[in-house]
């Protein structure tokens, strides 16, 4: 038996192919992390593509006959657009960037749904002239403005937002299936409704369906069951109204996962299951032919295959707390400073025989709130020149990654098999200073 036959898997929130080895290291899918420290440096994004790709099967498997969209928010490059592609799933993107990344990769148009609350009219063009599969309308006034942008003879299939009323999400700024929120279109003050009428009576646009999305980060299943039976009520009162029976229903994304040792993430296979059941018996009841579903997934896909590498600079000890200050902070790792979200932490690279001790975690910013991790637990002798992991991190960090106090955001590194690359470079001053363009 090796060394890596004995090693210790961490077990959730990390990596199903993250372990500790015996010296201290720990290992990402076969790769050492503090060989991608010295061969790459600090702070560095690290993604298990396979894990991505077990991630995107699961989905497949727990909804057999739905289209499964990658939610590109979560994390886009082009490795991550090539990997999805590959094992079947579509995209969701939400903007032109995203939108242009998507096609530079070869991802064809026509498995791309694109979303937006205020999509400009450039973007509302070059979705159209991509020739993207589905166009999710969020206003009413970008009704006439996409229909305008159709080819004579061509029809834009576009998908209804509709707000179902549900408040269901780890944090209130992340809610966002409830009413008095910027998405969607109200069933309650007749919006909605509105839209599908003036979407059916739009020679250039076909109404594929209904489209709705609840929040994130949602780890119980029964708030999709409800939207749902909701969602496939709408397209009945759409089939009595206008005669017409919508064949697509979209309930988004949002699935929760786990970034704490006692949390647990959304119960892929329930969900899968009783999401279906709940479509197929409420449309029966109905006498509604089953609408196909679109799930959009994104942090339930590449969250749980990243971590994040940090060295420790200092350590300030305070009255009440001790502080842990590495060399990233907010601008590559936003969430904690946004929502308080918590993490959990691993010291990683040397053995140690002190007690625990709980610490804050905080970055290199110009800003008290800039914190990565609170109660962290580490070694009693914590110092500088450590390497801390930081667990879960492949979604919501690189894509809201910002170059604050001007600090360069890091490279994202993919492992797989026991090699290493780079999938993302690090971003250097020459790039900063190439955007400004002088006095």
């Amino acid at each position: 038996m090796d060394v890596l036959d004995r090693a210790p898997v961490l077990g959730a929130p990390w990596a199903p192919s993250m372990r500790s080895l015996p010296d201290g290291d720990a290992e990402l899918a076969g790769v050492s992390l503090m060989e991608i420290v010295r061969r790459f440096g600090t702070p560095t994004y690290v993604l298990d593509e396979a894990e991505v790709r077990r991630r995107c099967r699961a989905y497949r498997a727990a909804l057999p006959n739905s289209d499964i969209m990658y939610a590109a928010k979560a994390f886009l490059c082009r490795a991550m657009a090539s990997w999805v592609r590959s094992e079947g799933l579509g995209l969701d993107v939400c903007s032109g960037g995203e939108l242009a990344l998507a096609l530079a990769t070869g991802f064809p148009a026509a498995r791309i749904v694109f979303h937006g609350n205020a999509k400009t009219p450039r973007e509302l063009r070059e979705a159209v002239d991509a020739g993207v599969g589905r166009i999710v309308i969020d206003n009413l006034a970008e009704i006439n403005h996409l229909a305008a942008l159709v080819p004579a003879g061509r029809r834009q299939k576009v998908l209804v937002r509709v707000i179902p009323d549900i408040e269901a999400g780890a944090y209130a700024a992340i809610r966002t299936g409830g009413e008095d929120q910027k998405f969607g279109l109200s069933m309650a003050n007749g919006s909605a409704a509105e839209a599908v009428h003036r979407v059916l009576d739009q020679r250039g646009l076909e109404l594929a369906g209904l489209h709705c999305h609840l929040g994130s980060q949602i780890s119980e299943v029964e708030p999709y069951e409800l939207a749902a039976r909701t969602m496939v009520e709408q397209l009945a009162r759409i089939r009595d109204t206008r005669g017409v029976a919508l064949p697509e229903l979209d309930l988004g994304g949002g699935h929760g996962i786990a970034y704490l040792h006692d949390e647990r993430g959304l119960d892929l296979e329930r969900f899968g299951a009783t999401v279906r059941a709940t479509v197929e018996e409420r449309a029966a009841g109905l006498g509604l032919p089953v609408p196909r579903l679109i799930i959009e997934p994104g942090r339930a896909i590449s969250g749980p295959a990243g971590v994040s590498l940090y060295r420790v600079i200092a350590i300030k000890r305070g009255v009440r707390r001790t502080f842990v200050a590495v060399d990233g902070g907010m601008s590559d790792h936003p969430r904690t400073s946004l929502y308080g979200a918590r993490y959990a932490t691993t010291m990683i690279g040397r053995l140690s025989t002190a007690g625990p001790r709980a610490v804050t975690v905080v970055g290199h910013h110009c800003e008290s709130g800039d914190t990565i991790a609170e109660d962290a637990v580490l070694p009693a002798d914590i110092r500088p020149g450590d390497v801390l992991a930081v667990a879960a991190t492949g979604a919501y960090h690189h894509s809201m990654a910002s170059t604050y106090n001007l600090t360069c955001r890091p490279p994202v590194v993919a492992v797989t098999g026991g090699q290493a690359r780079v999938v993302v470079r690090r971003e250097d001053q020459d790039d900063l200073m190439r955007r400004d363009v002088g006095l």
